[in-house]
């Protein structure tokens, strides 16, 4: 069993790239985990929303195996706590082998194919952030998760 994050395009702002390497290479200590990247769509300024989505829809389901967990990062999602969360991880790491998929979407959100796949969606918070924020917001809060579950000093409440 594997997390793993799915983005749409590169994270380009040096200090959150910098940040999210940094608790990528903490969670490694505890979990099999890695940030997948999808391309951004090419010509994308020509395509409407919609079919932005679509063609974003279609590279993020192709990334998915019929057997993942799909978490879609969404604003229409339920809200958890930290505790709550690392409470989630840990009932999806005894009930499954599949590997847990956490999805940012691009900026226009998620096609209704992408809707229909996913298993659940989570909501960070109800502002709106940055993709590039929210892949280290996320990034953290996993290994937030990990060290509750594990009893290790790093989450106060």
């Amino acid at each position: 069993m594997k997390i793993q994050l799915l983005v749409v395009g590169k994270t380009s702002t040096p200090y959150i790239k910098t940040a999210i390497e940094n608790y990528e290479s903490r969670l490694k200590h505890y979990v099999p985990f890695e940030i997948k990247t999808i391309a951004d769509i090419k010509n994308a300024r020509r395509l409407s929303e919609e079919q932005q989505k679509v063609a974003e829809g279609e590279l993020l389901l192709a990334a998915m195996q019929p057997g993942d967990f799909v978490v879609l990062l969404d604003e229409r999602g339920g809200e958890m706590t930290s505790r709550q969360f690392s409470q989630f991880i840990e009932r999806r790491m005894a009930t499954t082998s599949a590997n847990i998929i956490f999805v940012v979407g691009g900026p226009y959100g998620f096609s209704k194919a992408v809707y229909d796949r996913a298993n659940d969606k989570l909501s960070l918070s109800r502002m709106t952030f940055s993709h590039e924020m929210v892949r280290l917001f996320f990034v953290e809060q996993i290994y937030r998760a990990m060290t509750i579950l594990r009893g290790e000093p790093y989450h106060h409440d």
